[in-house]
């Protein structure tokens, strides 16, 4: 008995360390997204995709129909999608589920939305964040 009292002790401090973790964790994440919508409002796409997308030939963007690899592609089809500061609108984050499910990985579910003059389109997202040296970076994004 004394055995599983120690054992679920110590299993109950793994999971607070864990839990607490992982917390500290959720929030840099957080800083990546509302950074990526501050520049998106602003106009600048090439500073919302350096701020939140790994700069890879493998990062893997899917929307609709449609699987883009690689930083410089999906940077082109934003640009090609959202030519200018109409186009773009003003973008918002919500619904954020943020899990961390290891040091260098996490996945984000969640809502966006754009105002714009004419329309206010909006969906979901999920995204698959790894963390490198330069921080977390989005290297899946599926935006429906």
């Amino acid at each position: 008995m004394k055995c599983f009292v120690q054992f679920s002790v110590a299993a109950l401090l793994l999971c607070l360390s864990v839990s607490a973790q992982t917390s500290k964790e959720k929030a840099p994440i957080l800083k990546v997204m509302t950074d990526q919508a501050a520049a998106w409002n602003r106009g600048d796409i090439e500073a919302f995709m350096s701020i939140g997308y790994w700069r890879s030939d493998k990062l893997m963007f899917v929307s609709g129909n449609n699987v883009t690899y690689g930083w410089q592609q999906t940077l082109d089809r934003y640009k090609k999608s959202y030519p200018d500061l109409a186009a773009m609108g003003k973008l918002t984050f919500s619904d954020l589920e943020i899990n961390v499910i290891s040091r260098d990985a996490a996945f984000v579910v969640g809502s966006w939305a754009l105002v714009r003059e004419k329309d206010n389109p909006k969906g979901k997202f999920t995204l698959l964040f790894r963390k490198f040296r330069e921080g977390w970076r989005i290297v899946v994004d599926h935006t429906s």
